[in-house]
């Protein structure tokens, strides 16, 4: 399964210019996996490379994706989620413009609307960033 970006866009609340994932390549189990090419244009790319807070935002939709995945299987809404916490962050290296960056996000936990996840960055088989993150999930109105 692969997913370009505009049936992406039905899986996460993000609307440009601040949507930070290209494709959904997998969603299954529990585990999200995205990519992403780096533009000049990008709203968090600096001095031609993304920002710290362009790969913790990548994590966060690639996990969004996967939710707003799971909810379409089902025949639900997508609901918007908010970053509460993020934790062991660690960040290697930037990508830089024209890099293609691969995403994995893994679901740990889930108690009522609180996710727990574990997300890496990688770009050509290398590390450049990895977190926990305490994601919360807005309940449907």
């Amino acid at each position: 399964m692969t997913l370009p970006t505009q049936d992406v866009l039905a899986l996460i609340p993000q609307r440009a210019p601040f949507v930070m994932i290209d494709t959904l390549v997998s969603s299954s189990d529990g585990t999200t996996l995205t990519t992403l090419l780096i533009q000049a244009g990008n709203v968090l790319v600096s001095d031609g490379e993304l920002s710290e807070a362009g790969l913790v935002e990548n994590i966060a939709q690639t996990a969004a994706a996967g939710a707003g995945y799971a909810a379409h299987q089902l025949g639900k809404p997508v609901l918007p989620g908010f970053i509460g916490a993020v934790k062991n962050l660690k960040v290697f290296a930037l990508p830089k413009v024209g890099d293609t960056i691969e995403t994995e996000v893994k679901m740990e936990n889930q108690v009522f609307d609180v996710t727990i996840i574990k997300g890496r960055v990688t770009c050509m088989g290398n590390t450049l960033a990895q977190c926990e993150m305490k994601i919360f999930i807005q309940p449907q109105q």
